[in-house]
């Protein structure tokens, strides 16, 4: 993992379905005058017909990292990414009950300086690529208790609109801007 100094710093937003973490990483980006990256596996799904089975998995997730790949050069000291490995390994686990051991490596690497997990708190938004209406809270603990069994830096996200995307600045900064 790059270092913070000079590098880009590499910020996930991670958590349940619905929590708005395609519109954070849009806000941030944004703020912060850089590119983010959006959510590989909505192509994806939208090109097979909202249609998907376990090994389409491993092949969103290695589309996650290449779109990932291709925009870290534009960005500007922070690069925001709109979902990672984490989404995936616990979609797998939920769903299928195992997930491909490349995207336990990939997670084990360490890739992001810090992750936003962004909690339920938000009213659900209907979506023809969301399954989990009743889950957020659920899905929510499977999250951060995998963020603190990594070790991974992380800060919850709460609140609507203006607060949300505060909230995540001061995390940023707080960590980053010293």
């Amino acid at each position: 993992m790059e270092k913070k100094s000079g590098k880009i710093i590499r910020v996930a937003l991670t958590g349940p379905e619905s929590t708005g973490k395609t519109s954070l990483a849009s806000e941030l980006a944004g703020h912060y005058n850089t590119v983010w990256v959006p959510e590989y596996a909505r192509e994806y799904l939208e090109g097979t017909g909202h249609k998907y089975e376990e090994q389409d998995l491993l092949r969103i997730a290695k589309g996650q990292r290449r779109l990932e790949k291709n925009l870290i050069d534009k960005a500007n000291r922070y690069i925001f990414c709109d979902t990672e490995m984490l989404v995936i390994k616990l979609w797998g686990l939920h769903k299928y009950g195992r997930v491909d051991e490349k995207i336990e490596k990939w997670i084990a690497k360490k890739p992001y300086h810090l992750y936003l997990l962004c909690y339920p708190d938000l009213q659900w938004a209907s979506d023809p690529l969301r399954e989990n209406p009743e889950g957020g809270d659920y899905f929510f603990k499977q999250f951060e208790n995998e963020l603190k069994r990594s070790g991974f830096d992380y800060e919850v996200i709460r609140g609507n609109g203006n607060e949300r995307l505060m909230t995540a600045v001061d995390a940023i900064d707080n960590r980053f801007d010293k």
